[in-house]
């Protein structure tokens, strides 16, 4: 059996006792489906490169459809990276990154975040470029004998502030925040949650974007996140 294969069994097996990852009462609030696809014909590259109108959009999308988060995000193909060189090719003629590993929850600022399950902290980093993850943590976590981690993109300076790697997380500890745009990397506020198998001895970051080539490969070692979030059952 792949390790993909095996982590996602264990991860159903466990699912009702994972806590939620953000406050949400689904029998009084809503979430709704947030497309950034260039299906999506109302989003634009200008929109997305000016993050105040950008804010507007995802504001606008949320109160329409009477929704305390947007959410959405996994395996999507995003032609909007084009506006951050984080995602750009490395060299003339190579393949940029544009499909994203994980899913993105779509809030206000400084909305807490929580620890789905047991966890230490792996690694943390502020990666502070346009369109990068900003302040970020990843937790490593073990069920079952399986090893695995979770990215947290997109956070608050103070969530990384007085953390320690090798710290103790607790499941429904609060240890984080979305962040806003000078500290998140300049998006909208919100988290990008992702699981990872292989850290590939990366700390304090991940590619949470990936080439199209190699998609099968990303999506192998970061299986669907709404296994431990299970936000989409809401929409």
């Amino acid at each position: 059996m792949k390790k993909v294969e095996a982590l996602i069994a264990i991860l159903k097996k466990h699912r009702k006792s994972f806590y939620p990852v953000v406050p949400f009462n689904p029998g009084k609030e809503k979430i709704c489906l947030l497309d950034f696809t260039e299906n999506n014909k109302e989003l634009n590259e200008a929109m997305v490169a000016h993050t105040n109108r950008f804010i507007h959009y995802i504001n606008e999308k949320l109160y329409q459809g009477g929704a305390k988060y947007g959410i959405g995000g996994y395996a999507e193909h995003r032609v909007l990276y084009k506006v951050s060189k984080v995602f750009d090719a490395t060299e003339p003629g190579e393949e940029p990154r544009r499909l994203h590993l994980g899913a993105d929850i779509w809030g206000k600022p400084h909305t807490a975040v929580m620890a789905p399950l047991d966890g230490i902290v792996h690694s943390f980093a502020f990666n502070d470029r346009f369109g990068d993850y900003g302040a970020t943590i990843i937790l490593s976590h073990r069920l079952d004998e399986f090893s695995f981690y979770t990215l947290y993109g997109h956070l608050s300076l103070n969530s990384i502030k007085n953390l320690d790697g090798g710290e103790r997380m607790e499941a429904g500890d609060v240890f984080a925040e979305f962040g806003i745009p000078l500290e998140n990397g300049h998006w909208p506020p919100h988290l990008h949650f992702q699981i990872i198998i292989d850290m590939e001895d990366r700390e304090g970051d991940y590619p949470g974007v990936c080439k199209y080539s190699e998609k099968e490969k990303y999506l192998e070692n970061s299986p669907d996140p709404d296994l431990i979030v299970q936000l989409n059952q809401h929409l």
